[in-house]
């Protein structure tokens, strides 16, 4: 396999595991993270039910592509739209997984399951962003807005996560702990595991 390909097979694992982490966050009911809010949110004023997750997931993420295109074609390639393709069934495969590893609701399976959700979501975004082959439609949003304010990237995530936060809760999404916990560790965590795979990728290339 050329490395050409071995980055498209490490993208699309990237976007499995961060469709698989919305939806242990969103079955969790301790809060969606700062995206899977929007999600919910959409889904919610669309009068969705739980179990169209992905069908909302996949609108707001093609609106986005859309909008990072007409701000700055640069974050655009073809992980962008490998990433929206398989996003949705990657959410809808995720609800039923959890289901599976974690039958009843107690508390300690509500805290397992977020747990590994947000493990899957930030690792996912991390591989994503070091197979380098376009980013997924939210983090083009933050790269974009990065390159405008010439901030860092863990600063911008941020602030750009409590605007999602905030426009989540208002369209109805679930907010909790998770939210609170993910709008503030996710960009750190992301820069830091996505900095170590590139090093990686380059020692091993």
């Amino acid at each position: 396999m050329n490395r050409k390909s071995m980055k498209i097979v490490l993208a699309v694992v990237g976007i499995m595991m961060v469709g698989m982490g919305v939806a242990f966050n969103a079955a969790a009911a301790l809060g969606n993270d700062p995206v899977g809010i929007v999600y919910d949110g959409i889904r919610n004023t669309a009068k969705l039910s739980a179990g169209q997750l992905g069908m909302a997931s996949n609108i707001v993420n093609i609106v986005l592509m859309i909008l990072v295109f007409c701000l700055d074609r640069h974050y655009v390639n073809i992980g962008t739209f490998i990433y929206v393709v398989p996003y949705g069934v990657a959410v809808d495969l995720g609800g039923r997984l959890y289901a599976a590893l974690f039958p009843a609701q107690t508390t300690a399976f509500q805290i397992a399951g977020a747990a590994l959700g947000c493990l899957l979501l930030y690792t996912g975004v991390a591989l994503f962003i070091a197979a380098d082959i376009g980013l997924d439609p939210f983090t083009g949003v933050v790269m974009v807005i990065r390159d405008k304010v010439k901030g860092q990237y863990r600063t911008v995530k941020i602030g750009f996560d409590i605007c999602c936060i905030i426009l989540g809760a208002v369209l109805g999404g679930k907010l909790g702990v998770i939210t609170i916990l993910t709008a503030l560790s996710a960009g750190p965590a992301i820069q830091f595991l996505s900095d170590g795979m590139k090093k990686r990728m380059k020692t091993d290339g």
